[in-house]
């Protein structure tokens, strides 16, 4: 720990993640050894892809005021535009990533690359397998409840198996870097990719995605 005083920002993708704490939890431990420096906390919901976050911008007035630090969980928390992350860095106020606290210039600068890197190669890959899906005459729709139970079994396995060929290639790496199933999850909704559910990724799924393609 760096500072004397830590001004802490948590940020989740969606309403449904600020009401169930998913990922909220996660951020607060690895906050928790800063808990006696820690004067404030700022919440947000709102994607990592957009700038316009109000509650950023109040944990930075803040820490002006306060002359603290602003304490994330991970530096994705804050963004994953690298212009933005360096904007911020630039702002005068220090920034202090908990999973990562003596991360230099240099780690930085590597990390907000990645990061940038990760949501440009997931929105790739989105539209390239929608562009290929349309191609090919199909569309997005809801299962058919006069289908008979193999039918439906088949699709649920289709289904599966999409989600796996857009998600798997993230996880793998998120993994490789030590990231936890909860922490690749949350990377997952961030970026907007449903899982074989239709909905939201858990710790649970993920892990069970990973060791059926192990």
């Amino acid at each position: 720990m760096k500072h004397e005083t830590y001004i802490l920002y948590l940020r989740v993708s969606t309403d449904r993640q600020g009401r169930s704490g998913l990922g909220l939890e996660a951020q607060q431990a690895y906050a928790a050894p800063y808990a006696d420096r820690i004067v404030a906390t700022y919440t947000e919901i709102e994607s990592g892809k957009k700038d316009d976050r109000p509650e950023l911008d109040k944990a930075l007035e803040h820490c002006k005021r306060e002359g603290a630090a602003i304490l994330i969980a991970k530096l994705d928390r804050l963004s994953r535009n690298v212009a933005f992350l360096f904007a911020l860095r630039d702002s005068g106020v220090e920034i202090e990533a908990a999973d990562m606290p003596s991360m230099g210039t240099l780690e930085f600068g590597i990390r907000a690359v990645f990061a940038q890197h990760e949501r440009e190669e997931i929105s790739r890959r989105t539209r390239a397998a929608l562009a290929a899906k349309k191609a090919r005459g199909e569309k997005w729709c809801c299962p058919d409840p006069r289908a008979n139970g193999s039918k439906s079994a088949a699709a649920r396995r289709a289904k599966g198996q999409q989600a796996s060929v857009r998600a798997m290639p993230i996880a793998n790496k998120l993994r490789s870097l030590g990231e936890s199933y909860r922490s690749i999850a949350e990377s997952l909704n961030d970026a907007g990719i449903p899982a074989a559910s239709g909905g939201n990724w858990h710790a649970s799924s993920v892990r069970n995605m990973m060791e059926n393609h192990a």
